[in-house]
């Protein structure tokens, strides 16, 4: 088991019965499973598509914690050619995190949606205005009319998959932000890289022995 000053890897959701059924229980009223959480063809990825470790990060723009997370979780990537990251915006802590996530989201109908969400997570402090939020996007090299008339056009689809993400979230027993799926573990709060890096290779680990495991 690993643990730092501000996150707790818990056991295996498949290997935990207490914690599996708990799961279950939420995940069946909202129909949902952990392949479908981690395979929302809807929610943005990063990585190798065919990564052999799926990491799944549940992220407000206006967490200090999450914005810390952000160089971890790139770092990862850098370094490790087998994983996979999903991003789900999870905007909890205000108004202007629904802002941030859904001109994110929008940004990925024109394939810009890292560099958005890139340029979001480097604001510094929290509880930023929009107007601070709109002018990271727009330096972040994004096409900002067609982002804006993307909204526009699928904000219905965006508001839905951000509903779907806070469900997930709640499903899988998450309280606040940030919070991660690491292969069948999960992870509360903040990760620095060597914790995160020691977890991609337990999940790993695990899912060689078990190949079933998410």
């Amino acid at each position: 088991m690993l643990t730092n000053r501000r996150t707790v890897l818990l056991a295996a959701l498949a290997s935990s019965p207490l914690l599996a059924s708990g799961f279950v229980r939420r995940a069946k009223a909202q129909q949902m499973t952990l392949e479908s959480i981690a395979n929302d063809p809807d929610a943005p990825t990063a990585g190798n598509p065919k990564g052999d470790v799926t990491i799944v990060a549940f992220l407000d723009y206006n967490c200090p914690y999450c914005k810390k997370s952000a160089p971890t979780l790139d770092g990862i990537l850098q370094t490790d050619s087998g994983v996979r990251l999903v991003y789900k915006d999870c905007p909890v802590l205000s108004e202007a995190s629904v802002f941030g996530a859904r001109m994110a989201l929008a940004a990925n109908y024109q394939g810009a949606y890292q560099r958005v969400h890139a340029a979001l997570m480097r604001i510094p402090g929290r509880r930023n205005p929009q107007s601070t939020m709109e002018e990271a996007i727009a330096s972040s090299g994004a096409d900002l009319a067609r982002l804006k008339s993307d909204l526009i056009a699928h904000g219905d689809d965006i508001d839905r998959l951000i509903r779907r993400n806070i469900a997930q979230a709640e499903a899988l027993g998450f309280d606040g932000v940030p919070n991660f799926l690491i292969g069948p573990y999960k992870a509360h709060g903040y990760i620095d890289f060597d914790a995160m890096k020691s977890a991609v290779a337990q999940a790993r680990a695990l899912t060689a022995a078990k190949p079933e495991a998410l």
